[in-house]
């Protein structure tokens, strides 16, 4: 029997980070599935399923605060770079942070692809 080896990978626990690239092509909404406070509730790091990159970037995060709620929405696309490229059909976890203007305290989290 030969020995079976496998090349190192990532732990499927362990998200992506990425940042938002402000270029992509056919944007839309895409839920997050996890939003965690962070430095003290001055950001929020936000975590969700997507595609492989250049097919699936960040292009954009929009952040809407008020008194009781702040509104996180993703958005996502395709990299202009990905116009030739074959894409594979996969999911992934990826995460990014968003700076708010005022920490969190007790104002409610809400997905804005969830609208």
């Amino acid at each position: 029997m030969t020995p079976v080896t496998t090349a190192p990978t990532t732990p499927a626990d362990t998200p992506k980070p990425v940042k938002p690239t402000g270029d992509a092509v056919n944007v839309h909404k895409v839920r997050w599935t996890k939003a965690k406070p962070v430095s003290k509730g001055r950001k929020v790091q936000l975590t969700w399923w997507s595609g492989v990159a250049p097919c699936t970037v960040l292009d954009r995060v929009k952040v809407k605060e008020t008194s009781r709620k702040v509104t996180i929405t993703l958005y996502e696309g395709a990299s202009p770079k990905a116009k030739n490229v074959s894409c594979i059909m996969i999911a992934i976890q990826k995460t990014t942070t968003v700076k708010l203007k005022k920490p969190l305290g007790k104002r409610t989290l809400v997905d804005g692809a969830k609208h």
